[in-house]
């Protein structure tokens, strides 16, 4: 399956996520996107830095990050995921050995199914060597 597919098809398909990314674990380089979902190269690479913060208090906890221009508060965050909330609609974003997932889930949908959502692929991706 092409990148795009797993955006389309295995993401935005499902209903719980509206617009999607996959980018390479650096975060140098975008694998495919939904239309009109551009994640800027500083948001990215706030994100990169933010699973590899030790700290107690990582600084994206005590800062939120950004996605496509619009500011997110943190809900989680860890070596693996990044939850992020702003009114009722939020991303979910995951990563695995190879791969940053980016998704954006509407106010319609809840946060734990989509993230849920996002989960299941990273963990799929994972199982065949992504």
């Amino acid at each position: 399956m092409s990148w795009q597919a797993y955006v389309d098809t295995s993401l935005v398909a499902t209903g719980n996520i509206d617009k999607a990314a996959i980018f390479n674990t650096e975060g140098t380089s975008v694998w495919a996107s939904s239309s009109g979902f551009t994640v800027a190269p500083a948001e990215i690479k706030a994100v990169v830095a933010s699973f590899a913060d030790t700290s107690d208090v990582k600084k994206v906890q005590s800062e939120g990050f950004h996605i496509a221009g619009e500011k997110f508060f943190t809900l989680k965050s860890d070596d693996r995921s990044l939850y992020g909330k702003k009114g009722k609609e939020g991303v979910a974003i995951v990563k695995t050995q190879q791969a940053i997932l980016v998704a954006h889930y509407p106010e319609t949908v809840q946060p734990g199914v989509a993230a849920n959502t996002v989960e299941q692929l990273a963990d799929y991706l994972i199982g065949v060597g992504y």
